[in-house]
Protein backbone atom coordinates (compact mmCIF):
# COMPACT_ATOMS: atom_id res chain seq x y z
CA UNK A 1 0.00 0.00 0.00
CA UNK A 2 2.82 2.71 0.69
CA UNK A 3 4.33 2.07 -2.33
CA UNK A 4 1.06 2.42 -3.64
CA UNK A 5 0.42 5.88 -2.47
CA UNK A 6 4.09 6.84 -3.43
CA UNK A 7 3.81 6.07 -7.11
CA UNK A 8 0.20 8.18 -7.38
CA UNK A 9 2.46 10.91 -4.93
CA UNK A 10 4.78 10.86 -8.03
CA UNK A 11 2.67 11.03 -10.62
CA UNK A 12 0.66 13.84 -9.18
CA UNK A 13 3.80 15.93 -8.60
CA UNK A 14 5.21 15.30 -12.36
CA UNK A 15 1.43 16.49 -13.01
CA UNK A 16 2.00 19.74 -10.91
CA UNK A 17 5.37 20.53 -12.50
CA UNK A 18 4.25 20.00 -15.98
CA UNK A 19 1.38 22.22 -15.53
CA UNK A 20 4.03 25.28 -14.12
CA UNK A 21 6.26 24.56 -16.85
CA UNK A 22 3.39 25.17 -19.13
CA UNK A 23 2.05 28.00 -17.43
CA UNK A 24 5.84 29.63 -17.22
CA UNK A 25 6.89 29.07 -20.48
CA UNK A 26 3.55 29.81 -22.99
CA UNK A 27 4.23 33.70 -22.61
CA UNK A 28 7.72 33.89 -23.45
CA UNK A 29 8.36 35.66 -26.62
CA UNK A 30 10.39 33.66 -29.27
CA UNK A 31 12.41 35.66 -31.73
CA UNK A 32 10.74 35.76 -35.29
CA UNK A 33 12.38 36.95 -38.76
CA UNK A 34 11.26 36.82 -42.82
CA UNK A 35 11.02 33.82 -44.37
CA UNK A 36 12.60 35.01 -47.38
CA UNK A 37 15.83 37.18 -48.38
CA UNK A 38 16.34 40.22 -48.04
CA UNK A 39 17.58 42.11 -50.81
CA UNK A 40 19.78 45.36 -50.29
CA UNK A 41 21.09 47.63 -52.91
CA UNK A 42 25.41 48.41 -52.66
CA UNK A 43 25.65 52.02 -50.91
CA UNK A 44 22.38 52.36 -49.59
CA UNK A 45 20.59 51.15 -46.36
CA UNK A 46 18.83 48.17 -45.36
CA UNK A 47 16.86 47.00 -42.28
CA UNK A 48 16.99 43.36 -40.98
CA UNK A 49 14.09 42.05 -39.56
CA UNK A 50 13.80 40.84 -36.58
CA UNK A 51 11.36 40.92 -33.15
CA UNK A 52 10.01 39.20 -30.56
CA UNK A 53 6.63 37.34 -30.37
CA UNK A 54 4.48 38.91 -28.59
CA UNK A 55 5.88 42.06 -28.22
CA UNK A 56 8.03 43.07 -25.16
CA UNK A 57 10.36 45.56 -24.28
CA UNK A 58 13.52 44.37 -25.28
CA UNK A 59 15.85 47.27 -24.20
CA UNK A 60 17.27 45.36 -20.62
CA UNK A 61 17.71 42.41 -22.48
CA UNK A 62 20.97 41.23 -24.35
CA UNK A 63 20.43 41.52 -28.42
CA UNK A 64 23.35 39.38 -30.51
CA UNK A 65 23.32 40.42 -34.04
CA UNK A 66 26.20 38.05 -35.78
CA UNK A 67 27.41 36.34 -38.94
CA UNK A 68 28.79 33.03 -38.10
CA UNK A 69 31.36 32.86 -41.53
CA UNK A 70 33.24 36.05 -39.70
CA UNK A 71 36.25 36.58 -37.13
CA UNK A 72 34.91 38.10 -34.62
CA UNK A 73 31.28 37.32 -34.99
CA UNK A 74 29.52 39.97 -33.69
CA UNK A 75 27.66 42.50 -36.21
CA UNK A 76 26.18 44.20 -33.43
CA UNK A 77 26.01 43.70 -29.55
CA UNK A 78 23.41 45.28 -27.16
CA UNK A 79 24.16 44.77 -23.76
CA UNK A 80 23.03 45.99 -20.13
CA UNK A 81 21.45 49.23 -22.20
CA UNK A 82 24.64 50.28 -23.62
CA UNK A 83 25.86 49.53 -27.65
CA UNK A 84 29.47 47.18 -27.38
CA UNK A 85 31.24 47.97 -29.82
CA UNK A 86 34.06 46.67 -28.67
CA UNK A 87 32.58 43.11 -29.42
CA UNK A 88 32.15 44.46 -33.19
CA UNK A 89 33.99 43.22 -36.10
CA UNK A 90 35.80 46.12 -37.79
CA UNK A 91 33.89 45.80 -41.30
CA UNK A 92 30.58 47.27 -39.45
CA UNK A 93 31.90 49.57 -37.31
CA UNK A 94 29.53 52.63 -37.62
CA UNK A 95 27.39 51.17 -39.58
CA UNK A 96 25.01 49.11 -37.63
CA UNK A 97 22.20 50.35 -35.49
CA UNK A 98 19.35 49.07 -33.07
CA UNK A 99 17.56 52.23 -32.36
CA UNK A 100 16.30 52.05 -28.81
CA UNK A 101 12.92 53.05 -29.10
CA UNK A 102 12.30 49.73 -31.18
CA UNK A 103 13.85 47.48 -28.95
CA UNK A 104 11.10 49.21 -26.42
CA UNK A 105 8.60 47.40 -28.54
CA UNK A 106 9.92 44.29 -28.78
CA UNK A 107 11.59 45.33 -32.34
CA UNK A 108 15.83 43.89 -32.46
CA UNK A 109 15.76 44.48 -36.22
CA UNK A 110 19.11 45.95 -37.33
CA UNK A 111 19.92 48.78 -39.37
CA UNK A 112 22.80 48.55 -42.15
CA UNK A 113 24.23 51.45 -43.65
CA UNK A 114 26.27 51.49 -47.05
CA UNK A 115 25.73 48.68 -48.08
CA UNK A 116 29.06 46.54 -49.50
CA UNK A 117 29.36 43.69 -51.25
CA UNK A 118 30.95 41.99 -48.56
CA UNK A 119 28.03 42.04 -46.38
CA UNK A 120 26.18 39.53 -48.29
CA UNK A 121 25.57 36.08 -46.30
CA UNK A 122 23.33 34.81 -43.28
CA UNK A 123 23.18 36.85 -40.19
CA UNK A 124 21.88 35.47 -36.87
CA UNK A 125 19.59 37.44 -34.54
CA UNK A 126 20.09 36.00 -31.29
CA UNK A 127 18.40 36.65 -27.77
CA UNK A 128 20.39 34.74 -25.11
CA UNK A 129 17.81 35.30 -22.08
CA UNK A 130 15.29 33.89 -24.48
CA UNK A 131 17.17 31.11 -26.16
CA UNK A 132 15.57 31.42 -28.87
CA UNK A 133 16.89 32.72 -32.64
CA UNK A 134 16.58 33.49 -36.32
CA UNK A 135 18.30 33.60 -39.28
CA UNK A 136 18.29 36.34 -41.77
CA UNK A 137 19.80 35.67 -45.70
CA UNK A 138 21.43 39.09 -46.72
CA UNK A 139 21.85 39.22 -51.03
CA UNK A 140 23.56 42.80 -52.48
CA UNK A 141 22.79 43.92 -55.63
CA UNK A 142 23.49 47.07 -57.31
CA UNK A 143 21.72 49.79 -59.74
CA UNK A 144 23.08 48.37 -63.06
CA UNK A 145 23.29 50.98 -66.03
CA UNK A 146 21.53 49.65 -69.64
CA UNK A 147 22.44 51.19 -73.10
CA UNK A 148 21.30 50.01 -76.81
CA UNK A 149 23.47 51.48 -79.72
CA UNK A 150 22.24 50.98 -83.24
CA UNK A 151 24.21 50.65 -86.80
CA UNK A 152 22.71 50.26 -90.32
CA UNK A 153 24.60 48.27 -92.27
CA UNK A 154 24.94 48.37 -96.37
CA UNK A 155 22.64 45.35 -96.89
CA UNK A 156 19.65 47.15 -94.92
CA UNK A 157 20.21 45.38 -91.64
CA UNK A 158 20.14 46.95 -88.54
CA UNK A 159 22.41 45.67 -85.73
CA UNK A 160 21.83 46.38 -82.05
CA UNK A 161 24.44 46.06 -79.57
CA UNK A 162 23.13 46.34 -75.94
CA UNK A 163 25.61 46.75 -73.07
CA UNK A 164 25.02 46.57 -69.30
CA UNK A 165 27.06 47.20 -66.60
CA UNK A 166 27.65 47.33 -62.86
CA UNK A 167 26.25 43.72 -62.30
CA UNK A 168 27.61 41.86 -58.67
CA UNK A 169 26.82 38.25 -60.44
CA UNK A 170 26.83 37.36 -64.56
CA UNK A 171 23.84 38.55 -65.80
CA UNK A 172 21.73 36.62 -68.49
CA UNK A 173 20.31 38.75 -71.55
CA UNK A 174 17.92 38.16 -73.97
CA UNK A 175 16.59 40.25 -76.58
CA UNK A 176 12.65 40.06 -77.15
CA UNK A 177 10.36 41.46 -79.99
CA UNK A 178 7.40 44.25 -79.59
CA UNK A 179 5.52 40.33 -78.91
CA UNK A 180 7.85 39.51 -76.09
CA UNK A 181 9.19 36.50 -78.01
CA UNK A 182 12.43 35.58 -77.35
CA UNK A 183 14.80 36.23 -80.32
CA UNK A 184 17.48 34.44 -81.55
CA UNK A 185 20.93 36.85 -81.24
CA UNK A 186 24.37 37.26 -81.06
CA UNK A 187 26.92 35.00 -77.92
CA UNK A 188 26.64 37.04 -74.84
CA UNK A 189 30.13 38.88 -74.37
CA UNK A 190 31.09 39.27 -70.53
CA UNK A 191 33.98 40.87 -69.02
CA UNK A 192 34.76 41.52 -65.04
CA UNK A 193 36.40 44.46 -63.93
CA UNK A 194 39.30 44.97 -60.62
CA UNK A 195 36.03 45.86 -59.34
CA UNK A 196 34.14 42.35 -59.44
CA UNK A 197 31.66 44.16 -61.36
CA UNK A 198 30.38 42.45 -64.66
CA UNK A 199 29.73 43.79 -68.13
CA UNK A 200 27.38 42.51 -70.47
CA UNK A 201 27.31 42.57 -74.23
CA UNK A 202 24.92 41.05 -76.68
CA UNK A 203 24.31 42.17 -80.47
CA UNK A 204 21.00 41.19 -82.66
CA UNK A 205 20.97 42.35 -86.33
CA UNK A 206 17.51 42.65 -87.59
CA UNK A 207 15.93 43.63 -91.38
CA UNK A 208 12.47 44.28 -90.35
CA UNK A 209 10.79 47.68 -88.57
CA UNK A 210 9.29 47.07 -84.64
CA UNK A 211 10.30 47.50 -81.18
CA UNK A 212 12.70 45.70 -79.64
CA UNK A 213 14.03 44.96 -76.02
CA UNK A 214 16.53 44.17 -74.56
CA UNK A 215 16.42 42.13 -70.89
CA UNK A 216 19.42 42.07 -68.99
CA UNK A 217 18.30 39.67 -65.75
CA UNK A 218 20.47 38.26 -62.47
CA UNK A 219 18.22 35.32 -61.09
CA UNK A 220 19.55 34.59 -57.96
CA UNK A 221 18.40 37.91 -56.52
CA UNK A 222 15.53 38.32 -59.04
CA UNK A 223 16.89 41.17 -60.37
CA UNK A 224 16.03 42.45 -64.25
CA UNK A 225 16.65 46.07 -66.40
CA UNK A 226 15.20 46.78 -69.33
CA UNK A 227 16.40 48.92 -72.22
CA UNK A 228 14.11 49.59 -75.55
CA UNK A 229 14.82 50.58 -79.40
CA UNK A 230 12.31 51.46 -82.16
CA UNK A 231 13.83 50.59 -85.62
CA UNK A 232 12.01 52.35 -88.38
CA UNK A 233 12.07 50.73 -92.07
CA UNK A 234 14.80 51.35 -93.93
CA UNK A 235 14.34 54.03 -96.97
Amino acid sequence: MTHLKDGLFFKRLLTVVFLLLTQCCAGQSQVGGPPQSVLATIGGDIILPCHLEPSVDASGMTVEWSRPDLDPRFVYVWRDGVELESKQHPFYKGRTAVPIVNLTHGDISLKLSKVKISDEGKYRCFVPTLGTESTVELAVGVAPFIDISSERTDSSEVVLQCDSKGWYSQPEVFWLDAEGNLLSAGPTETVRGPDDLYTVSRRLTVKKSDNFTCRVQQKNINKMREAQIYVPGGK
